[in-house]
């Protein structure tokens, strides 16, 4: 298992978007089953004190990447500067998107009490969110949810590892239904 685990390792290493296990079977020739069991493997070896590595799954494929605890060090050299921040309102907003998904410009405003037509633009020219139906009440809105750039931007495998609410932040969620 070394070499299968070596070649799952080198083509983590050299891809830099998160890789299904299909996709990674048919990259390198081995089943499914020997890249779950090589992926195990690197999880286990890269969990040392001695890697600076982990293995993470991120809306629903595979990458290496730094570790948590190192980054802090490593973000200003290898992070993206200013223009990959976002302001405390685009913050706020896709804040709302995320935990109220599907989420129409209405709710949005209702909640956050200011328009958040600049800040829907916004993420969705950086890809964080996007139109995902409309909404079956008069007038047809259209309603808002997150993407895989999401995901990856918050290092998330899905929606669902998004931190709880307490009871007081969850019911100020729940405002505009």
């Amino acid at each position: 298992m070394e070499k299968e685990t070596a070649l799952v390792e080198a083509v983590l290493y050299l891809e830099t978007e998160p890789l299904p296990e299909d996709t990674i079977a048919r990259i390198t020739g081995l089943s499914r089953e020997i890249v779950s069991e090589a992926l195990e493997r690197l999880k286990t070896r890269c969990s040392g004190e001695d890697s600076g590595l982990e293995v993470m799954q991120i809306s629903g494929g595979w990458m290496l990447g730094p570790k948590k605890e190192l980054w802090e060090s490593l973000k200003d050299r290898y992070g993206k500067k200013a223009e990959g921040r976002l302001s405390r309102a685009a913050m706020e907003t896709l804040s709302i998107i995320a935990y109220s998904q599907p989420v129409t410009r209405a709710e949005i405003e209702a909640i956050r009490g200011t328009s958040p037509d600049n800040m829907i633009r916004l993420l969705m020219e950086r890809n964080l969110i996007k139109e995902v139906g409309k909404k079956d009440v008069p007038g047809k809105p259209v309603q808002f949810g997150t993407t895989k750039e999401f995901l990856k931007l918050f290092k998330m495998n899905s929606i669902a590892d998004l931190p709880r609410l307490d009871e007081p932040e969850n019911s100020r969620f729940e405002l505009a239904r």
